[in-house]
């Protein structure tokens, strides 16, 4: 009976998602250069990223990374070295026009 128990205590444990992946961190626009901001754009297509304090948002590279309803708006967020640095766009949800 207890091997069984054990075993079963396996199972789940190996079927949990790592505590890493679940506490993961992004990283924040404040704490690095403009030009680092927007290369993680870039090289990831779309990423979250802090914002400052306890606020965050998706960027993305271009109009791929939305959905087929959002178009995009251009990006701008505080950086260590300038308080106003474009890093690419963000998803926006568009008037759809087929449902006047």
């Amino acid at each position: 009976m207890k091997l069984i128990a054990s075993c079963l205590a396996l199972c789940l444990l190996l079927t949990m998602p790592l505590d890493a992946a679940l506490a993961q961190s992004r990283p924040s626009t404040t704490n690095r250069p403009c030009s680092v901001n927007r290369e993680s754009v870039a090289a990831n297509g779309a990423i979250v990223l802090g914002t400052g304090g306890f606020t965050y948002d998706r960027f993305v590279a271009n109009r791929s990374f939305c959905e087929f309803d959002e178009g995009v708006e251009p990006a701008w967020v505080p950086s260590r070295d300038t308080p106003s640095c474009f890093i690419g766009y963000r998803c926006k949800s568009r008037d759809p026009i087929w449902f006047d």
